[in-house]
């Protein structure tokens, strides 16, 4: 089943490169025996089913995330079942793929309103009262 990572964008199975290896940490003979861990690689750089400028996006989005071949990897160990982990791990795929692919909507600066500045005003002059009432007392000896 493709990857739908965007409207009119889907990846086939064909391009995701899925293993199973063994899973760590506790769990016994299970663990020991069972290839229940899965890894799925996609490679970001030599993908036809991309248009060239979602392969740019993704490549500078995930920067981190790209190794050096131009491939995204995604692990799933959660389950007991290779299946389930193969489904989590798809699903970790397409929802990191989608993510990187939304377009950024840029921050509209806006000013603080009237109202904002007169409580802040209104708590600095409180809070400047309350200091200046722990001075000394005029006409007090000491």
């Amino acid at each position: 089943m493709p990857l739908a990572i965007a409207p009119g964008i889907e990846i086939p199975d064909e391009e995701l490169i899925v293993t199973a290896s063994r899973s760590g940490g506790p769990g016994g003979q299970h663990v020991n025996k069972t290839n229940s861990r899965v890894t799925v690689r996609f490679v970001v750089a030599d993908s036809p089913s991309l248009p060239p400028e979602h392969r740019a996006t993704l490549m500078t989005r995930l920067g981190r995330r790209i190794a050096a071949d131009g491939s995204v990897r995604v692990v799933a160990q959660d389950s007991r079942s290779q299946h389930a982990n193969r489904r989590t791990a798809l699903a970790r795929l397409e929802a990191m793929l989608a993510a990187a692919l939304e377009p950024v909507v840029p921050r509209v600066a806006t000013r603080v309103p009237r109202g904002s500045r007169a409580v802040r005003r209104q708590s600095k002059r409180k809070r400047s009262e309350i200091k200046r009432g722990r001075g000394r007392v005029a006409g007090e000896d000491a």
